[in-house]
């Protein structure tokens, strides 16, 4: 007997205002569970990263006059697929009830019987300006708040907005999807009696590294915002609070703020990196170039942990290597004591944090973290006859075990893994760079340059796609890898280390502006 089919729901989510940060859990879950995610133009495409990939991925952005399909044509699609039971999310920008046709999609949903749940976001209309340094109440300038849509249904016969009362509100106005109507707003306040030197705010993209912001008055922020570009999406902040921002800027003032980072290392290994370039205020751009597989054989690997005790030295020379050479010890059997006789070296504190996680601490981790430093560390240690077994990557340098080798040792060179080419699409992050919207494009490894050059078509390619880049080369081997490639390296930490990377990256950013600012005239 066939099972009864499962009930279609739909969940109205709020994207948040475009940090992905500042996504809810709650939000986060609906995503995990989707088969199929509705989004916006507004929602910051680095969400639908929380879908599983076989999630069907929809786009019903809005995005100017004449530019996207009839709200009808979408309420149709949520009602359509939770009616043939799929779990459907309507990622939504900001919060799907304020300003957000969420009420609208609610109402259809709720008339065809669909199941809903509306999962709140984090507001533009708060956070944009928070990230400003704007606060939109103060207990000394602002008791009060408005939310104010700058972009009235245009089928009204009149105005629903009540400008007389706005403008004698002595609290801020916020004014959402209000830049094309920015002169109408100004005018309208200022004849009904909100003095023209009232500060005003403008911010675009608030909360991302695109975020940008202009202060003026009622009496110039037209001019200044014609001046400066400034389009949609936009709100617009009126009010005294605008005066706290030179004070309280904190977001534009990280030190890599507004700058886009494409992040070329395997795709479950970038967050640790993604989430310092968020915290220094950057936007990071996933870019994998390699993807970590496991071995074409695992009967080498297996061969060596059934003989671990034979061993005097275990050495490993990557995070990868690490999970990976221990997952097979743990799926033979085998645990942390099987190490107990072993010496362990870790290339550097990353290695050796990642073999602490199994219980296992190293007993030495040379001060410079690469295959150099290994030997310069091993130095004096007595290696004629020693048995030593590195797990390792497929294709990596054979400097560590020929040296060792020289030495007297015996060595087994183990691949517990391989780095391949992903198969995912690579164009979204290759306009990027074709557009000239990178500004750093990052190297991890050897392999990230090598498999880079592959996929963008050649090194000539490759040169021509990053001239106008900073390049940045997490250590001297792939830097040099770089290098001979014809790439110009900007960038390399005193350190083979993540956070030394992104710290070099604000260190060359920070000099840089202290150059153009002191040879501006």
């Amino acid at each position: 007997m066939a099972g009864k089919p499962r009930q279609g729901r739909v969940y109205l989510v709020g994207a948040g205002p475009g940090d992905p940060k500042l996504l809810t859990l709650r939000g986060k879950e609906c995503l995990e569970q989707a088969d199929a995610v509705l989004y916006d133009y507004l929602a910051n495409p680095a969400l639908l990263s929380h879908a599983s990939p076989q999630a069907e991925r929809i786009y019903v952005g809005r995005r100017g006059k004449g530019q996207y399909q009839p709200q009808e044509v979408t309420n149709r699609m949520l009602i359509e697929r939770a009616n043939q039971g799929q779990i459907v999310v309507r990622l939504k920008g900001g919060d799907p009830f304020v300003f957000g046709r969420g009420g609208e999609e609610a109402e259809a949903l709720a008339s065809a019987g669909v199941y809903f749940e509306v999962v709140p976001g984090v507001t533009a209309a708060v956070a944009a300006p928070a990230y400003a340094g704007i606060p939109v109440t103060h207990r000394t300038m602002a008791s009060t708040v408005t939310f104010v849509t700058g972009h009235e249904d245009p089928e009204k016969s009149e105005t629903a907005l009540e400008w007389p009362r706005l403008a004698s509100s002595h609290g801020t106005l916020v004014f959402l999807m209000g830049m094309k109507n920015l002169p109408s707003i100004v005018t309208n306040l200022i004849a009904e009696g909100r003095p023209s030197a009232t500060p005003v705010a403008l911010i675009r993209w608030g909360t991302r590294a695109a975020q940008r912001t202009v202060v003026g008055t009622l009496a110039d922020i037209v001019e200044k915002s014609r001046q400066a570009k400034m389009e949609p999406p936009t709100i617009v902040v009126v009010g005294e609070v605008v005066k706290l921002r030179e004070q309280l800027n904190w977001f534009e003032r990280r030190p890599l703020f507004g700058k886009r980072v494409l992040m070329t290392r395997a795709k479950e290994q970038a967050g640790e990196l993604a989430g310092l370039l968020a915290a220094a205020g950057a936007e990071p751009v996933e870019g994998a170039t390699i993807q970590i597989v496991e071995p074409k054989d695992w009967a080498p690997v297996d061969r060596a942990i059934e003989a671990i005790g034979q061993y005097d030295w275990l050495i490993l020379t990557s995070v990868n290597g690490v999970g990976q050479f221990m997952k097979r010890l743990h799926a033979r059997g085998y645990d942390a004591r099987s190490l107990a006789g072993l010496r362990i070296c870790c290339i550097g504190p990353r290695t050796a944090e990642e073999l602490a996680r199994y219980g296992v601490t190293a007993d030495v981790v040379p001060a410079e973290y690469q295959a150099e430093g290994v030997l310069a560390t091993l130095a004096g240690s007595d290696l004629s006859r020693a048995r030593i077994l590195i797990p390792r990557a497929e294709v990596a340098r054979e400097l560590l075990p020929n040296d060792l080798r020289a030495r007297g040792a015996v060595v087994d060179v183990i691949p517990v893994y391989r780095t391949v080419i992903p198969e995912e699409s690579i164009e979204a992050w290759k306009q990027l760079l074709v557009d000239r919207q990178i500004d750093v494009v990052t190297f991890t490894s050897s392999s990230t340059v090598r498999n880079f050059i592959e996929l963008v078509g050649g090194e000539a390619q490759a040169r021509l796609l990053v001239q106008s880049v900073a390049v940045a080369c997490i250590g001297p081997i792939t830097a040099q890898t770089a290098r001979e490639a014809g790439m110009a390296v900007s960038i390399m930490p005193g350190e083979n280390t993540i956070p030394a990377l992104v710290e070099a990256m604000a260190g060359y950013f920070s000099s840089s502006t202290q150059v153009a600012a002191a040879t501006t005239p």
